[in-house]
C-alpha cells in the first residue's frame, strides 16, 4: 500500500509503469466491453445528449447517432475521468496550479488571457473535427489501434505527432519568433 501511495505522490511517473497501466486498461476494455478505448466518441455522445435534450426527433433521424448512440456509458465517462484523475494526481503530487496563460505562451505571445482562450477553443474544435474525420483520436488510434497492429492507426498516430510537432514549431518559431 505504501508503494502505491509513494508512486501516486511522485511529480513524474515512470513511463514503464504508466505504459503498463494503459496496456492493462486497453486489455480490460476489450475483455469487458469488446470495445477499444478512445475519447472522441465521448465528445460525440455529449453533443448528441445535448442535442437530444433540445430536439430528440432530430437525433433519432441522424444516421451518425445510430452508430454512436448518445448515452452515458464508460466511453462517455472517460472524459470526466481524465479531468478528475489529472486533478487528483496534481493534488497528490503537490503540483496543482491554476494557470490561464502558461509561461511558455506568455513569453512568446504575451499574457493576454483572451487570445490564449480563443486559440485553445479553436484548437479544440480543429482537434475534434480531425479526430472524427480520422475515425478516432490519439488514444483510439495511437493506443487501441496500434495495439491491434492496425496500419491505419499507426499512420494516423504518426500524422498526429508530425502535425503536433509542426504546429508547435510554426507557432513558437515562425509566429512567435522564439
Amino acid at each position: 500500500m505504501f508503494l502505491i501511495l509513494e508512486l501516486l505522490t511522485q511529480v513524474t511517473w515512470s513511463p514503464y509503469i504508466a505504459g503498463a497501466g494503459i496496456g492493462i486498461l486497453v486489455c480490460l476494455a476489450f475483455l469487458l466491453s469488446n470495445r477499444p478505448i478512445g475519447c472522441s466518441s465521448g465528445y460525440v455522445k455529449a453533443g448528441g445528449l445535448i442535442e437530444k435534450s433540445i430536439s430528440p426527433v432530430h437525433v433519432e433521424r441522424q444516421e451518425y447517432y445510430r452508430e454512436i448512440v448518445p448515452e452515458v456509458d464508460w466511453a462517455f465517462m472517460l472524459i470526466p475521468g481524465i479531468v478528475i484523475g489529472a486533478f487528483i494526481a496534481s493534488m497528490l503530487s503537490g503540483q496543482f496550479q491554476f494557470i490561464i496563460v502558461p509561461a511558455t505562451w506568455s513569453a512568446t505571445f504575451g499574457n493576454t488571457p483572451v487570445l490564449r482562450i480563443i486559440v485553445a477553443i479553436l484548437g479544440g474544435v480543429f482537434l475534434g473535427f480531425g479526430a472524427r474525420w480520422a475515425g478516432g483520436c490519439t488514444s483510439g488510434h495511437g493506443i487501441s489501434g496500434s495495439i491491434q497492429l492496425s496500419l491505419a492507426s499507426m499512420i494516423s498516430a504518426a500524422c498526429f505527432f508530425a502535425g503536433g510537432i509542426a504546429m508547435a514549431m510554426f507557432l513558437f518559431h515562425v509566429i512567435g519568433g522564439a
